[in-house]
Parts: structure tokens; C-alpha cells; sequence
């Protein structure tokens, strides 16, 4: 159920960001920030590693040293199928695909590999607090019944 697949990946405690931009522009960073901010240990991810602004940029998840508990993916579908073989690898069991990173290979990966996966929603929308715009969206789901019914926010 994508409820409780939600809440699984929500009391990760630490999660790698992969698609964290080196300029500091888009939604890797924001996701990074925000995640950051509410306390979660997070890892960001950039192919071409380096640093950003005194954030470390692992240029892939096997670089990270500590066992990571979640992975969020921001970046084209044809990489996302690359981090879901790794995910594996190191036996990380829940992935969160943010819109736009999803693919049909991926998902399936996944699926035929036991792995706890989300697609098709937006982490900022459940991810206490949720800030602006998100708010909104979320608010919005709930009229139309997109929102998931079980999922309690605390």
C-alpha cells in the first residue's frame, strides 16, 4: 500500500539525495535542504562529486561510508535505473522517485526485487513541514481525493 510505503521512507534516518546540482539550483537541493532542516541525516549525490557551499557532493551512493536507509532519486529516468541496481547492491530498501525521475524499467526493478518503492508523488508534499506551494498541492489533493486516505500526518 503507498501509504504505508510513505511512512516507511519518512522515518528513514538517513537518506542519500542523488541529483543534488553543484550550482545549488533545483529541486535535489531543495529536497536536500528541507530534509536537512527537519533533522534527517542526508547524503547528496552529484555524478561529478565536489562540494557546494560546504555540503559534500558523493559523486554515487557507494561512496557514502555509513549504511544509508533511503534514497531519493532527481534525476533522469535512465540514471534512476542505475541507482535502483546499486540500491541493491547495498541493500537499501526504500526508494522514492521523484516525479519526472521514474521509469517503467525501474519500477519494475523494484518491484521484482522486493524493494519499497514510491513514484508519483512529490516528497515535499508529506515530509513535515510542508512549506508553500506543497501545502497548497497537498490541500488540493485531499479535495480530489488524489491524497492518500490512510496516511495520517501527524
Amino acid at each position: 500500500m503507498k501509504s504505508e510505503s510513505i511512512k516507511e521512507f519518512l522515518n528513514c534516518k538517513k537518506i542519500a539525495v542523488i541529483g543534488v546540482s553543484s550550482k545549488g539550483k533545483g529541486m535535489g537541493i531543495v529536497v536536500y535542504n528541507h530534509l536537512k532542516d527537519c533533522g534527517t541525516n542526508v547524503f547528496a549525490i552529484n555524478k561529478n562529486g565536489g562540494n557546494f557551499k560546504g555540503i559534500k557532493l558523493y559523486s554515487s551512493i557507494k561512496d557514502i561510508s555509513e549504511n544509508i536507509d533511503g534514497i531519493i532519486t532527481i534525476v533522469p529516468p535512465a540514471e534512476t535505473e542505475k541507482v535502483v541496481k546499486e540500491a541493491l547492491e547495498l541493500g537499501v530498501n526504500n526508494i522514492w522517485m521523484q516525479q519526472g525521475s521514474e521509469s517503467n524499467i525501474a519500477i519494475k526493478f523494484c518491484e521484482e526485487n522486493g524493494i519499497s518503492l514510491i513514484y508519483g508523488e512529490c516528497i515535499l508534499m508529506f515530509s513535515e513541514p510542508v512549506k508553500s506551494i506543497h501545502g497548497f498541492h497537498r490541500w488540493i489533493n485531499k479535495i480530489i481525493g488524489k491524497y492518500p486516505k490512510q496516511f495520517n500526518i501527524n
